[in-house]
């Protein structure tokens, strides 16, 4: 197939070209800094060249947009929804240019776009969409009226003869240096890996393993379209996910953090304390229903394979 990846340069769109061309497909990235011959230039909001590149591919994956680890300033949160929505609709009107449009349509997303909630999980169809918690920092709610705008952008493209999915995506971890999974275990190891403002807070996260494989799964599905859940099936507490992460670096301390440390640290690393306080509690309800079955369901076997990867670099 020809796959046409915008947005493509950073760790996951480098993760997916790795496999897909692995694959045998004929993967193109579209950036903003383009490098390399199978990467094409785009400013991610207005029409060129590359369009050209979406006429007769078959598959779009769309993944621009401002990395979210950052502060919430006003100039970063513009940044964060500009970079989202207008790339979408930058590729929905492409599409609709398109002589032979692609048959599908993956567009990013992110599962904050659901409630910050500890009593159910949130699948698809019986999830409640956040922004209403009587808890939760304007922060936050900004960050669901983002998700929100960015997959609305991808419905209201006018391509009838192309299949949409929006994909819900929980945080990827992979053994790459510098990524989540890096920053966590540095953490764990450091000791400073405990529960932080309790603990209760659930993690949803995939596998890097399971994240490219799910998007080959949902290609080759055609009966799937619609918002479609990336995260394993079990998420669990962060004191219980800090305490498998530990445990496979063989680290039995573990200092606890408040909330306020939390705010602290955050703001001292130029991020965002929702990315360790919101409980993100997210099941694929649609990829089991479709018989997708996920290498790494579980944390603690995922905790073991990502720490004995990322000891091997």
């Amino acid at each position: 197939m020809k796959i046409v990846i915008p947005g493509g340069c950073g760790a996951l769109g480098t993760l997916l070209d790795r496999s897909l061309t692995a694959a045998g497909h004929q993967v193109t990235v579209l950036t903003r800094r383009p490098a390399g011959p199978r990467q094409v230039g785009w400013d991610g909001r207005t029409q060129g060249a590359w369009a050209a590149e979406l006429d007769g591919s078959d598959v779009v994956v769309n993944l621009a947009g401002r990395s979210v680890n950052c502060r919430y300033t006003q100039e970063n949160q513009r940044a964060m929804m500009d970079s989202r929505v207008d790339s979408a609709r930058a590729v929905g009107r492409a599409i609709a240019a398109a002589r032979r449009p692609p048959a599908v349509w993956l567009q990013m997303s992110t599962a904050t776009v659901y409630a910050h909630r500890h009593d159910a999980p949130n699948g698809e169809l019986d999830g409640r969409i956040g922004g209403t918690e009587p808890d939760a920092p304007a922060s936050w709610r900004y960050s669901v009226e983002i998700a929100r705008a960015w997959e609305e952008a991808q419905t209201d493209a006018d391509t009838p003869h192309t299949r949409h999915l929006a994909l819900r995506t929980a945080v990827v971890l992979g053994p790459e240096r510098g990524g989540a999974f890096d920053s966590l275990s540095w953490l764990a190891r450091l000791g400073v890996g405990g529960p932080i403002a309790g603990g209760a807070q659930y993690v949803s996260w995939i596998h890097e393993q399971d994240f490219v494989r799910a998007v080959e799964f949902l290609i080759a599905r055609q009966e799937l379209s619609g918002p479609v859940n990336l995260a394993a099936p079990n998420p669990l507490p962060q004191r219980e996910f800090m305490r498998e992460l530990r445990a496979g670096w063989g680290m039995p301390l573990a200092l606890p953090a408040t909330r306020w440390m939390a705010e602290l640290g955050a703001f001292a690393l130029r991020s965002e304390s929702e990315l360790l306080l919101k409980s993100r509690r997210v099941v694929p309800a649609r990829l089991l229903e479709a018989g997708f079955a996920f290498a790494y369901p579980d944390w603690p076997e995922a905790a073991r394979n990502l720490v004995r990867r990322l000891r091997g670099r």
